[in-house]
Parts: C-alpha cells; sequence; structure tokens
C-alpha cells in the first residue's frame, strides 16, 4: 500500500517479535519490506499465540503484513550472496540477530556499506552492539526486567508480573522506527547511511519517567502499586452493578468536579480532603471507596452513558 514510505526497500533479517514488529510498522508506512524466512520452518511466530485448527497462527497475520516472505538459508554461502544482493538494491536492513552474527557471515554494515553508502542498518538485540553484555541472548522479557518495568508491574504483596503483551519487544520495535526514520531523514540531507542501535532495555529504560531521579535525589525507590499511581486521584479500575469494571480517570480538578456532579454530589468538589491533587493525593484510599461504591450502583451501560454525559474519561 501507500504511504510516507512508499519508494524506501527495507530488507528484514530477524525472526519473533523485536525487529519483525518495526518491518510490520515500517510497512504500514508504505515501506517495500521484504522478509527473509528460514526454509521449511519459516519465522517462528507462524506457529506462535493462538492458532486456528490447522496450527496456523493468528498472530503471523498481523505481524507479517505488508510483507514479502523470502525463502532464504542464510547459514549457506549460496543464500548469503542472495541476501548480499539484496542488501545492495535495499534502503535499510533490519535485523535482530545476537551482535556480531551478520559480521561473521560478512553481511554487517561495513561490509555492504563500502558498495551502498546510503544504507542505514537497524538492529534490534537484547543488550546492544556493544557493551559487556552485547553477546548475551536477550528476549523483551529479559529487556522488561533490566529496563525496570518488571519491578514496577504488579501488586505490592506479590511478585511482579508482565503486563500481558510483549512489552518490551514492541517498545524495542517502536524505537527502531524512530531510529530508521531519523537516519533516513539524514540520508536525505547527507545521502549516507548509518547504523541505528536498539536495545530492547535501553527502550524500556527510556519509558521508566523520574524513577532514576526520584532514587538518586530523593532516595524513593519506586515499586509496585496495583492499579494506582499514588498520589493520583481519583484514578482507579472501579465496580459496576453487573459484574464490571470501568477504569475512570478524574485526577485533574475541573474533571473531578464532573464526577461530583455526576454523583450528585456536587459539594466533594470544595471538601477540604479533596479540594484539590494534593489532597485528593493523600485521601487517595477513601475517595476510591466513595467513588467505588457509586460506580457499583450501575450496569456498566448506564455507568458509561452517564460518564459521557458529563465527559469524564474512562475506559
Amino acid at each position: 500500500m501507500s504511504g510516507p514510505l512508499t519508494g524506501i526497500r527495507v530488507l528484514e533479517l530477524g525472526s519473533f517479535i523485536a525487529g519483525p514488529f518495526a518491518g510490520q510498522l515500517l510497512g504500514d508506512y508504505g515501506a517495500e519490506v521484504i522478509k527473509i524466512e528460514p526454509p521449511s520452518v519459516g519465522d517462528p511466530m507462524r506457529k506462535w499465540g493462538h492458532c486456528d485448527p490447522n496450527g496456523n497462527s493468528y498472530w503471523w497475520p498481523a505481524i507479517a503484513r505488508n510483507k514479502h516472505s523470502v525463502a532464504i538459508n542464510l547459514r549457506s554461502d549460496e543464500g548469503r550472496k542472495v541476501v548480499r544482493r539484496l542488501a545492495l538494491q535495499s534502503d535499510v536492513v533490519l535485523e535482530n540477530f545476537t551482535p556480531g552474527r551478520l559480521s561473521e557471515w560478512e553481511l554487517g554494515y561495513s561490509d555492504l556499506a563500502t558498495e551502498n553508502p546510503g544504507l542505514i542498518m537497524t538492529h534490534v538485540s537484547g543488550f546492544g552492539q556493544t557493551g559487556p553484555r552485547a553477546t548475551d541472548p536477550g528476549f523483551g522479557s529479559i529487556g522488561e526486567a533490566m529496563g525496570g518495568i518488571r519491578h514496577t508491574t504488579g501488586w505490592p504483596d506479590r511478585q511482579s508480573t508482565r503486563a500481558g503483551i510483549s512489552l518490551g519487544d514492541a517498545i524495542a520495535s517502536l524505537f527502531a522506527v524512530i531510529g530508521t526514520m531519523a537516519a533516513l531523514n539524514e540520508k536525505q540531507n547527507s545521502g549516507k547511511g548509518q547504523e541505528v542501535d536498539v536495545a530492547i532495555y535501553e527502550a524500556v529504560f527510556a519509558l521508566m519517567e523520574s524513577t532514576i531521579a526520584d532514587f538518586e535525589l530523593g532516595g524513593h525507590i519506586r515499586g509496585r502499586t496495583g492499579s494506582i499511581l499514588p498520589g493520583v486521584a481519583p484514578s482507579n479500575v472501579y465496580p459496576t452493578a453487573d459484574g464490571a469494571n470501568v477504569l475512570i480517570a478524574g485526577n485533574a480538578d475541573a474533571i473531578f468536579g464532573r464526577i461530583c456532579e455526576a454523583m450528585q454530589q456536587p459539594a466533594l468538589a470544595e471538601d477540604p480532603r479533596y479540594v484539590d491533587h494534593e489532597h485528593r493525593g493523600a485521601n487517595q484510599e477513601e475517595l476510591d471507596e466513595l467513588i467505588g461504591a457509586w460506580t457499583a450502583t450501575f450496569p456498566v451501560d448506564d455507568l458509561e452513558a452517564l460518564l459521557d454525559q458529563h465527559a469524564i474519561p474512562y475506559g
């Protein structure tokens, strides 16, 4: 399909999620994506996740969309020669092999850039192309642990949990797309390509807000807090009369005022316990109990209609 990257050719080398998800997004923007898969077995994602009765993954058509799949054995001399020819005719090589593997096959950036100086090679790996753990294997879950998000996800009295999706892989892929787009823009100015190096753990770490400053300057270690962000209220999951749950985010003063109107308790907005962000945060637990008791009197459809009527954010 056409898009802002129409005319850009991406050669995708790798498998699973980190890397291929970036290829999916670049294809969504219109790039021509040529995906190299090992003969016979293909990318393991063809069989991952929930599958149809024939064992074909429902996930695969999403992560492989807008791509031309080509079966080539990269572990053979003949296969590597074919991939080299494709790389020399590409704008971007996107790969997520263990760092150093492409160089072993004489398909690294320095091997290709002499003949294709405008080539952009985007690497996605667990720990990056350099550093003490560069050659260590690393999946998205390891990046989530090393980047810190597993430490802050879940309930304080239990072990940490995953987010329910492959968050580390997805975040790294987003940074890979951003880096690739920046490199393409630079190529327009200089005519030269470059390497883009994305480490999954660094991508996760980049999303960790003020956790380092919290500790370094304030001595505070942010931990797991379940469904709330301490000091930010009301912003939680609340029950309904028919057993559903609705997340309501009303921590801004104006929105909290509209919640009070919807509850038919407008005086709450002027109550000294809830009059502003700081006081609502200090009385978070009792405020959540108050709102939860109110939402529990409505079936979910009626509650959502009332929230819509008062322009209250929910989901």
